[in-house]
C-alpha cells in the first residue's frame, strides 16, 4: 500500500464507497419490489421482471450475495481509509478513519441508496439485477456454504428458510386493503365491486332475503278470475304458489310457462294449469353464506329459491339479483324498499324510520352504525334489546343513536325516529348501549 499514491487510494476510496452503494440500493430494491406487480411483468415477458423474480425465488441466496460483496467492500473501504487518514493525521487517523468513514459510508452507501431504492424499487432492482445474476453464478460456492450455515442456525431457532414463500398470499382482508388503496388506478364504482364481492362470506341469505310477510304469491284456494288479475298486472316473472299458507307452497311459477300452458289449453284453462306449471322449490338452508349460494345457484342453474330454518319453516325468498344486487348494486326491479323508501328526513335533523327497515340497508345507505350480528330489522332489534313490544313513546338509545318508538302494532314496531349522534335529548327512559 505505501506504494500506491494518495490520490490513486482516494480514487480506491470512492469507487469502493460506489460499489457499496450499489450493493446497499440493491437490497432495498430488490426486497421493496412489489411482487405482484412484478408477477405480472413477467407474465408480460420483461426481461428484467423475469431476472428479478429469480433471483427473489431465493431470497436467501440473494441476501447472501449482496451481503458478501457489501462486506467486502466496506472492510476494503476501511483500510483504505485508515491508511489515508494516517498518511495525514499521523496515529490519529486511525480513530479519525473510524468515525469518518463511519458518517461518510451511512450517507454515501446506505441512506441515500436505499432512500432512493425504496422510493423507485424497479429502476434500481431491474438494471440491478443485470450484475447481480451472473455475479451470483460466479460466487455461487460461497454464498452456498453462507447459506448452509447460516439456514443450519436459522433452523436451531425454529425458522424454516424453504417456508418463506408459503406465506407469500393475500388473505381477503389484505385483499381489500390493496383494493380501497388503489386509488386512481380502479375506477370507485369497481372498487365497490370488489369489496362487495369479497364481503359476500361475510353476508347471510337472511341479510338479503324477502321475509316471509313480504313474499307476493298466489294462493290457489282464491277464485280463479282473482288469479288470473294477478297472473296478469304481476311485476314479477316467477311467483310462489301456495295453497292456503306459504308453508304449504306448491312451487314457483314462471310467467312464461303459466302463458305457453294457458295459450295451449285456453278452452279448459283453470287451477290445474297451474298447478302443473309450477316447478319444484329450491330450499336454502338459513345461515347459508352468499359466495356459497351463489355458486349454488350457478351449479344448480336455479334463480330462486325459499330459506327455511332449522325446523323447515319458511323464513323467507331468496333470489339471485338479490344476491347480485350486493355486489352491483340495487336493479329497478328490487322487490325490497330501498332505505331511502323506508326513511323520511325531519326539519329538525332527525329521521322517521319504518320498523321493517333492513339494519343492513339503512347502515350502507344512511351511513349509521346499528348492529347486525343478531335480528335483520330496526324493529326486531328494539325488540330483542327490550325483551318485549314496548309501548309508544319510549326512548332509548342503540349503536349509539337515540331512537323513539312513534307507532306500535299488535306485533311489531311499526314507525321510529331515529335522531343523529349530535342531538341528546332531555331524558332517556331506558339507556341501552
Amino acid at each position: 500500500m505505501d506504494d500506491i499514491s494518495t490520490g490513486s487510494l482516494l480514487v480506491i476510496l470512492v469507487v469502493l464507497l460506489l460499489i457499496s452503494a450499489y450493493f446497499s440500493g440493491s437490497e432495498t430494491g430488490m426486497m421493496s419490489i412489489n411482487r405482484y406487480r412484478l408477477r405480472h411483468l413477467v407474465q408480460q415477458q420483461h426481461a428484467g421482471a423475469a431476472r428479478v423474480q429469480y433471483l427473489l425465488d431465493r431470497p436467501d441466496r440473494l441476501i447472501s450475495l449482496i451481503l458478501i460483496g457489501n462486506n467486502l467492500v466496506n472492510i476494503a473501504a476501511s483500510a483504505v481509509a485508515t491508511i489515508l487518514c494516517m498518511r495525514w493525521f499521523g496515529d490519529a487517523g486511525v480513530l479519525i478513519a473510524t468515525f469518518g468513514l463511519t458518517l461518510v459510508i451511512l450517507i454515501v452507501s446506505e441512506v441515500t441508496p436505499k432512500t432512493i431504492a425504496a422510493l423507485h424499487p424497479e429502476r434500481i432492482a431491474f438494471p440491478s439485477s443485470l450484475l447481480l445474476r451472473p455475479l451470483l453464478t460466479v460466487m455461487y460456492p460461497l454464498v452456498l456454504l453462507v447459506n448452509v450455515v447460516t439456514n443450519g442456525f436459522m433452523r436451531c431457532l425454529g425458522v424454516r428458510p424453504d417456508a418463506a414463500r408459503a406465506n407469500d398470499s393475500l388473505n381477503s382482508d389484505e385483499l381489500r386493503t390493496v383494493v380501497n388503496e388503489a386509488g386512481n388506478l380502479i375506477p370507485t364504482s369497481h372498487q365497490e365491486m370488489l369489496v362487495s364481492i369479497l364481503d359476500l362470506e361475510k353476508v347471510t341469505v337472511e341479510d338479503v332475503m324477502i321475509p316471509r310477510n313480504d313474499i307476493i304469491g298466489i294462493d290457489i284456494n282464491n277464485d280463479w278470475k282473482y288469479i288470473v288479475k294477478q297472473l296478469a298486472q304481476g311485476q314479477h316473472t316467477r311467483l310462489l304458489l301456495y295453497r292456503g299458507d306459504i308453508d304449504d307452497a306448491i312451487g314457483f311459477l314462471h310467467a312464461r310457462d303459466v302463458m305457453r300452458l294457458m295459450t295451449k289449453n285456453q278452452f279448459e284453462a283453470d287451477k290445474s294449469i297451474l298447478v302443473r306449471a309450477a316447478r319444484d322449490i329450491y330450499y336454502i338452508p338459513e345461515g347459508t353464506p352468499l359466495n356459497v349460494q351463489l355458486l349454488k345457484f350457478q351449479r344448480r342453474k336455479e334463480r330462486i329459491g325459499l330459506v327455511v330454518d332449522e325446523y323447515g319453516d319458511i323464513q323467507g325468498l331468496v333470489t339471485l339479483e338479490d344476491i347480485l344486487e350486493e355486489i352491483v348494486g340495487d336493479f329497478t326491479t328490487s322487490m325490497n324498499p330501498a332505505p331511502s323508501e323506508t326513511t323520511q328526513p325531519q326539519p329538525d335533523g332527525s329521521f322517521l324510520v319504518e320498523g321493517s327497515a333492513n339494519l343492513r340497508e339503512l347502515n350502507k345507505e344512511m351511513n349509521w352504525e346499528f348492529p347486525t350480528d343478531g335480528p335483520k330489522t330496526l324493529s326486531g332489534l328494539i325488540v330483542e334489546r327490550l325483551g318485549d313490544i314496548p309501548d309508544n313513546q319510549l326512548s332509548l338509545r342503540i349503536g349509539g343513536y337515540p331512537v323513539e318508538i312513534i307507532e306500535v302494532s299488535d306485533t311489531m314496531i311499526k314507525t321510529l325516529r331515529v335522531l343523529p349522534e349530535y342531538y341528546r335529548p332531555p331524558l332517556l327512559t331506558k339507556d341501552d348501549n
